[in-house]
């Protein structure tokens, strides 16, 4: 079970990028794929998740209605869109694929849970740098 981010880049305050992860061991469409982040200092931050096999999404309060999380179960891929970024979003981004086919959701207390055990593997991140 392999991902493998990209896409990572530093871009201005408002500006846009689509992150990647792409896949390869398992069957996409049969388990949950989370996003989370850290930045240096900060504690790990899980902001999204997907379930490609009926599309359920979930999304942290501090990035929903700017980032959209798809995926392409053609090509074994998941997609980040992140729209609008600030300078908070700032910091090292990781996909996971979760033991599980759904995500947990909806999102409590405005956070994803994505609890690192239940992770199959996860990437080793692309970084994103937001200037203001």
């Amino acid at each position: 079970v392999q991902l493998v981010e990209s896409g990572g880049s530093v871009v201005q305050a408002g500006g846009s990028l689509r992150l990647s992860c792409a896949t390869s061991g398992f069957n996409l469409a049969d388990y949950a794929v989370g996003w989370f982040r850290q930045a240096p200092g900060n504690e790990r931050e899980g902001f999204s998740c997907i379930s490609s096999r009926d599309g359920q999404t979930v999304y942290a309060d501090s990035v929903k209605g700017r980032f959209t999380v798809s995926s392409d179960t053609a090509r074994n891929v998941v997609y980040l869109q992140m729209d609008n970024l600030k300078s908070e979003d700032t910091a090292i981004y990781h996909c996971a694929v979760e033991r599980r086919p759904r995500c947990f959701g909806p999102a409590y207390n405005g956070r994803v849970y994505l609890p690192m055990d239940l992770f199959m593997s996860s990437g080793p991140g692309t970084q994103v740098t937001v200037s203001s």
